[in-house]
């Protein structure tokens, strides 16, 4: 097998995909496809149904580490606007954060590794459902990941924009953000809005709310730690002439240390439990819903990652140690359940506008594709070690 057919192949793959999205937990098609290929490269095991639609393929090469590489396979709830020829044939279904990509370049390296097994050691190719908030990693893992298949270190990659098309990043440390999100109600008491003295608004004990909770980052947070809090929903009323009885908002909280995101959850408490206090007539009740932690990686991860990079793409591509994203990613859960690292691999091709992720015009540049391949092949390569436990 020539390395151009299989990146030819590759790219096949990836078009295919992106052409039939599938949300989060419903990427039947996507994982048959993934499990029915994995056999075809005559894997030594295929399991699929692990967190509901997730697929595991095991590949074994005499004694060695056991480690494992992530993609991510599901797609986003957004009506694709652009006009490629593998446009999404699913309305309101389109990857648009390069998950079909992900996928693809995986089976890529599956293949490769299958057929001249370069190493000594254990392979699972993981392919993870619904990394688009609804926490696949997690499902797998209480679907039990890592005790069916014993990983020493586990790897994650995701497609980059902001980062030239081949460029590799990689930091020690906290790379993407922590998510939760909020919802805050307000209970006044509703009147004719030429009356106002006659009710109590909830609309401007709301409004003041919003405010305060902006002086949590820069007034009761250190300068020196990153957070943000975002208010972004924001519903009372259905009338012109009606001071509601109750307004409502919603948003997230992102924090880019464990501690920090404690911190924000207990003074938003305490700004809730302030107007509660003040005696203002309303009731304000906050439901606080912890998501993604932090996606951490681990330093002697971190440097497998660079070193790899290194060798691979040259030094001048690659780049450690960047500011960390606000954005954040499920893989953070394995991480804390495996060492490893998750890194970033440039998109932007060049004199072209950058495309972020969640665009309905994003579209997978298959220009990186071999970069990613080679760089999952020539990971497993390097990655020879004691025997694990398995």
């Amino acid at each position: 097998m020539q390395f151009n057919d299989l990146i030819l192949e590759v790219t096949k793959w990836r078009k295919e995909i992106h052409q039939h999205p599938e949300l989060a937990f419903e990427e039947h098609k996507t994982s048959q496809k993934v499990a029915a290929l994995l056999r075809e490269f005559q894997l030594d095991d295929v399991f699929e149904g692990i967190g509901e639609t997730g697929v595991v393929g095991v590949l074994k090469n005499g004694k060695g580490p056991c480690i494992g590489l992530r993609a991510d396979m599901d797609a986003l709830p957004m009506k694709e606007l652009g006009e490629c020829s593998h446009k999404s044939q699913h309305d309101g279904c389109m990857h648009a954060c390069g998950h079909d990509g992900h996928t693809a370049m995986l089976l890529g390296a599956a293949k490769y590794l299958a057929q001249y097994k370069p190493f000594n050691g254990t392979v699972y190719f993981i392919f993870q459902p619904a990394e688009e908030g609804a926490a696949g990693a997690q499902k797998m893992i209480d679907d039990g990941l890592f005790e069916r298949f014993n990983m020493d270190a586990v790897y994650g990659l995701h497609n980059w924009p902001g980062l030239p098309a081949g460029n590799i990043a990689v930091n020690e440390g906290a790379i993407m953000a922590s998510v939760d999100t909020f919802e805050i109600t307000i209970e006044g008491k509703g009147c004719h809005a030429a009356m106002p003295h006659l009710g109590i608004d909830p609309i401007i004990s709301a409004s003041e709310l919003v405010l305060d909770l902006q002086t949590i980052v820069s007034r009761r947070i250190s300068p020196l730690e990153s957070a943000v809090v975002s208010v972004t929903t924001f519903h009372s009323g259905d009338a012109f002439n009606v001071i509601p009885e109750v307004a409502s908002l919603t948003g997230c909280v992102r924090c880019l240390a464990p501690e920090t995101r404690v911190r924000v959850e207990e003074l938003m408490h305490e700004y809730i439990n302030g107007v509660n206090s003040a005696n203002k007539g309303v009731k304000v009740t906050l439901v606080y819903r912890k998501g993604y932690p932090v996606t951490e990686n681990h330093k002697e991860h971190a440097q497998i990652i660079y070193q790899n990079a290194k060798s691979l793409v040259g030094e001048e591509k690659v780049h450690f140690n960047l500011d960390p994203s606000m954005a954040s990613e499920d893989f953070s859960f394995m991480l804390q359940e495996r060492p490893g690292a998750y890194f970033w691999l440039g998109v932007d091709k060049k004199d072209e506008d950058v495309v972020s992720l969640h665009n309905p015009y994003y579209d997978f540049n298959d220009d990186v594709i071999e970069t990613g391949v080679r760089f999952w092949c020539s990971l497993v390569e390097r990655l020879v070690a004691p025997t694990c436990g398995s």
